[in-house]
């Protein structure tokens, strides 16, 4: 039924004389028989179609273009947004995303309260940004990132023109990195150049701008990125590079500080200052741009650029800063947040002890073929107020007061001594100097000459070492060895002959610190640099007390030998040492071959060693105690002086050699009593310290009696 009236359908007339009329043949599906008058429509048929076809054409294409131009967008739309997903799944999800701590900063100050350095992965402590002169942040945001206020974490703008500059170059020339950008990238990424770390980023950055607020994220950028120079964040940048604190910076430094993120080797001041000085022009005119400084105020910084401290990172104080930093963890443990290290240095001595080791090796070490030297200075209370490792800390920061362990040579000597006096001999007791032989061993002195009968204190003012070897054997190796670590040698020593004439290895620290207790006293003392650890929150994390060691030398005795050590600068090896209006003791040392030249002396102010030698352990030009590090020591200890009121030795009066003049005093008898027993009661009643901590009193040795002192008595006298 359908299909019949469709057949049947009457076609619509627009009215009905000289109208236009649609007829069936007008239809597309027109049937043939309305096709005949072909050649009659053919002209006019065959030019219409082609005007139409000509007409169409450009809106065609025009279609076309918008419609696959849409098509492309969307499916680059929904590429970019499946890169991103892609690799934004691979990344731990948002709720266990965490800022890092920063890693912590080790500040380290003299006793003064100056910086002697800061240590850590960073270089410097954290700052706030409120404590920032506002033209240091306002720097960086002119150079890198000038929108930083505006955008959202990413700015689309920048990166746009980044990508354009780039694909005209062919390379790349500039990045389209924001400040947060930057953060985010140092913060979690590592530095790989590619498109998933570079959507990481920016993934991370829209986080950041989302968690933190602009300051804070300003903040964190400021004190963590790299300035060079191994300087991560401002304030450890102002001090590498300008010696100050970051809130000390002026407007021609924090210009300076802020061109060097771009490329912070190549801009390195210390390294190549023109460019860093052409990099913050830059700075500077971007600064007025921005209307953060005005044309007269960036004027007057590039008229006025910066003083670059170049040595700043050589003074002998980093030594100090890296002992600090060894023994620290045994204080207050693993450190996780900024500490404040106050120490015991005076950076006044330590300058002088540095300019004192420097030109005393310049001035001798060519002469006496010594290249290093080392140097160290305490107070009679184990306070290292002092300390060089070497020459040049920026050459080589091998501590070699510290770290390095040789042979002391004679300046071992005053431990065996020490040891005699504490069993009964006293410095006016004669023994003979002349070639001695015990067991295989036969020691010389370094002249080849013998004197014959000396007293001890003569002895050891002249470093003879038949008479230090006679006495070791006399008094007994192991007994050396116990004196010797009971004032404070802590390595190992080895109790046999040889021991007398200093031939196991100890530093130069300990050696020094085991001669301390004949300058205070006769208190052991431990050697220390640290007084106080607090954070910056102000919790005391460590805070040093009274060390209690305690008494280790009776103070007769400390008066005995500093009478014979008095002697060495005096009239023995150690003339060079003397300090003019201070009484003073010491002793050389110098090792087997040449190979170590020491010094250790003391007032009753401080206790100094000197340590000069080479590297290698290869002999020098016969430079011993008595010639380069008396001379060294001597220039130190002048300077430390200065000054400083007169102080006699402790001990002064408690012992005379007046009082060996007394025939009866102290001469072996056949009870082994007698005269030693009078000295004994003589120094009891000068003694006005009655009660010590240390160990008991010492008593006077076997006299005339048996064994190895009875041995050597009979032989060679008292």
């Amino acid at each position: 039924m359908a299909g019949r009236k469709a057949k049947q359908r009457v076609e619509p007339r627009l009215g009905e004389s000289g109208g236009i009329r649609v007829e069936a043949r007008d239809r597309p599906a027109g049937g043939a028989s309305q096709r005949k008058p072909k050649a009659k429509t053919a002209k006019s048929r065959s030019s219409a179609p082609r005007r139409k076809k000509a007409r169409g054409s450009g809106g065609g294409f025009l279609r076309r273009t918008v419609y696959w131009g849409s098509v492309l967008a969307v499916w680059g739309l929904i590429a970019v947004v499946g890169i991103i997903a892609w690799y934004g799944v691979q990344m731990p999800p948002t709720s266990e995303w965490r800022v890092p701590e920063r890693p912590p900063n080790v500040r380290i100050l003299a006793v003064d309260g100056a910086l002697i350095g800061n240590r850590g992965d960073t270089g410097g402590q954290a700052v706030k940004l409120a404590e920032l002169p506002d033209y240091v942040p306002e720097a960086v945001i002119a150079i890198e990132d000038h929108r930083f206020r505006q955008h959202f974490g990413v700015d689309p703008i920048g990166l746009s023109r980044a990508v354009v500059r780039n694909l005209v170059s062919g390379g790349v020339v500039q990045g389209g990195s924001t400040l947060t950008q930057q953060l985010a990238k140092n913060m979690f990424l590592t530095p790989e150049r590619s498109i998933r770390r570079k959507i990481q980023e920016m993934l991370l950055a829209l986080w950041l701008e989302h968690k933190y607020s602009k300051g804070e994220i300003l903040e964190m950028y400021l004190n963590r990125v790299y300035f060079g120079g191994g300087a991560y964040g401002v304030d450890a940048a102002a001090h590498r590079f300008f010696a100050k604190d970051s809130s000390d910076l002026n407007l021609a430094e924090a210009a300076m500080l802020a061109g060097l993120v771009k490329a912070p080797s190549h801009y390195q001041p210390d390294r190549n200052f023109d460019a860093a000085e052409a990099r913050a022009r830059l700075v500077l005119d971007a600064m007025v741009r921005e209307d953060y400084v005005t044309a007269a105020q960036a004027k007057y910084a590039k008229e006025n650029p910066p003083r670059i401290a170049s040595r700043h990172r050589v003074h002998a104080e980093n030594y100090v800063a890296d002992f600090v930093m060894d023994r620290l963890p045994s204080y207050v443990g693993a450190i996780d947040e900024d500490v404040t290290v106050y120490t015991t240095i005076d950076l006044s001595l330590e300058r002088e002890a540095e300019k004192a080791l420097v030109e005393g090796l310049k001035a001798n070490g060519e002469k006496y073929g010594v290249h290093q030297g080392a140097l160290v200075a305490l107070d009679g209370t184990g306070a290292i107020r002092a300390m060089v490792g070497g020459r040049s800390y920026d050459k080589s920061q091998f501590n070699r007061a510290v770290q390095a362990k040789r042979q002391p040579g004679s300046s071992f000597k005053p431990f065996v001594y020490l040891t005699a006096l504490e069993q009964g001999l006293r410095p006016e007791t004669v023994r003979v100097d002349q070639p001695v032989r015990i067991g295989n061993w036969e020691p010389h002195n370094y002249s080849n000459k013998y004197e014959g009968p000396v007293t001890l204190k003569t002895a050891l003012a002249r470093s003879l070492n038949t008479v230090a070897a006679q006495l070791a054997a006399e008094v007994g190796p192991k007994n050396v060895v116990a004196t010797a670590h009971r004032m404070g040698i802590s390595s190992d020593l080895k109790a046999n002959a040889t021991i007398a004439l200093g031939t196991s290895e100890v530093s130069l620290l300990e050696l020094t610190g085991a001669y301390a207790p004949l300058a205070n006293g006769g208190f052991a003392v431990l050697p220390h640099a640290i007084e106080r650890v607090v954070t910056d929150d102000g919790e005391t994390l460590f805070q040093r007390s009274s060390p209690g060691l305690g008494r280790v030398v009776d103070l007769r005795i400390v008066a005995m030998m500093n009478e014979m050590m008095k002697a060495t600068l005096e009239i023995g090896t150690g003339r060079k040492a003397q300090i003019p209006g201070w009484p003073a003791g010491g002793k050389t040392g110098t090792s087997q071959d040449w190979r170590d030249a020491w010094f250790v002396g003391y007032t009753a102010n401080l206790t100094a060693g000197v340590w000069v030698g080479n590297d290698d352990n290869s002999p020098t030009k016969k430079a011993s105690g008595g010639n380069v590090p008396s001379m060294i020591w001597a220039d130190f200890m002048k300077a430390a002086h200065r000054g400083v009121a007169v102080a006699a030795l402790p001990g002064e009066g408690l012992y005379s050699p007046a009082i060996a003049q007394n025939p009866g005093m102290g001469q072996p008898s056949a009870a082994g009593s007698g005269g030693d027993a009078q000295y004994r009661d003589w120094i009891l009643n000068r003694d006005s310290d009655r009660t010590h901590t240390g160990p008991a009193r010492p008593q006077r040795g076997n006299g005339g009696q048996g064994g190895i002192g009875g041995f050597f008595g009979r032989i060679f006298g008292n």
